[in-house]
């Protein structure tokens, strides 16, 4: 098993779901890896105990084959890599060329199936990271090898930016009401254990697999009420107008045409603004509404107990380079 991105948080559960599974895995890692390039090899060999580690650069085509497959054969390339930021360059880079490189060396080492994490948010393209996965994914369902693309609604650790505001006696931030947007968030664990399954159910091969974790639909009005009742306090929330974000992004947007920096603070800007206004749940094409029912689930775990374990300092939340709030 050939694993891409094993050092984010993501892919470090996946590694141990495969592992778990009796899989033999191979990671290919950077030599500065981690948010900020801060993991040595001997940092990630630790934090993918029980996997090998290969040390190269995935954007070098020839990297990838002599220092990744290096000449091995594997059954299967389980990639969770995804660009840092989402800004254009990176996502271009990553999220389609690099895994271009990756499907191609792939191939050649006997790779008969690839399970990708991509996301659920490209359902709806409106940013380039969206319009990158999905050329990546068409790609690789266009190859003649099995495929499972699984896209996963919100992750635990992207709604926990508030937590500690919270904590703090500070409001928790909403956007208009709070109910624009709704998601089945799902934990990391949950998602790698679903990841891993794809390799082995017939069912979940030559798919896209949007999927959620466990319970319904919740929205940020509801996430916020949940994060307060677990701190035993009176809710407070402070209502962040959609226009704001608007004029945030008209504004860089005009600037940026001018400083390649605030054109990239701009993309953000407008991955911000779409997180704030698009549900993370099933897109009905015809009616062009989210439906939490189709939006399928996964695992046991909640995100009541994961909020309930940062409270205690259990555990901590590293959002990463791509954190918008």
């Amino acid at each position: 098993m050939f694993v891409l991105g094993a050092t984010g948080t993501i892919g470090q559960a996946t590694v141990r779901a495969l592992t778990t599974r009796g899989h033999e895995v191979v990671c290919f890692v950077r030599p500065r890896a981690g948010v900020g390039g801060v993991l040595t090899p001997e940092d990630s060999a630790r934090l993918l105990g029980g996997a090998s580690i290969r040390i190269g650069d995935v954007t070098d085509p020839d990297s990838l084959a002599s220092d990744g497959f290096c000449a091995d054969r594997f059954d299967a390339l389980v990639s969770c890599m995804a660009s840092r930021t989402g800004e254009p360059g990176d996502a271009w880079a990553i999220d389609h060329r690099a895994h271009m490189n990756a499907l191609s060396a792939a191939r050649e080492s006997g790779v008969s199936h690839v399970v990708l994490l991509s996301a659920i948010c490209v359902q709806k393209p409106l940013l380039a990271f969206q319009h990158a996965k999905l050329a990546f994914e068409g790609e690789l369902m266009a190859s003649g090898l099995t495929y499972s693309i699984v896209r996963p609604t919100a992750y635990f650790k992207s709604l926990s930016g508030q937590v500690e505001r919270v904590k703090q006696g500070k409001p928790f931030l909403v956007f208009g009401d709070g109910r624009l947007t709704a998601c089945k968030p799902v934990s990391d664990g949950d998602l790698a254990g679903f990841i891993a399954g794809c390799l082995d159910d017939p069912d979940r091969h030559n798919r896209v697999l949007p999927i959620g974790g466990p319970g319904e639909a919740i929205s940020p009005l509801e996430q916020g009420r949940l994060l307060f009742r677990l701190l035993g306090r009176e809710p407070k929330f402070k209502h962040v107008p959609v226009r704001l974000l608007d004029a945030i992004v008209g504004t860089l947007g005009v600037l940026g045409r001018v400083s390649p920096a605030l054109a990239k603070k701009a993309e953000l800007a407008r991955i911000g603004r779409y997180y704030a206004t698009e549900s993370m749940l099933v897109l009905d094409p015809v009616s062009g509404t989210y439906d939490a029912t189709a939006t399928p689930s996964t695992g046991t775990d909640t995100l009541e107990s994961h909020y309930a374990r940062l409270i205690t300092g259990e555990i901590s939340s590293e959002r990463g380079d791509h954190a918008v709030f």
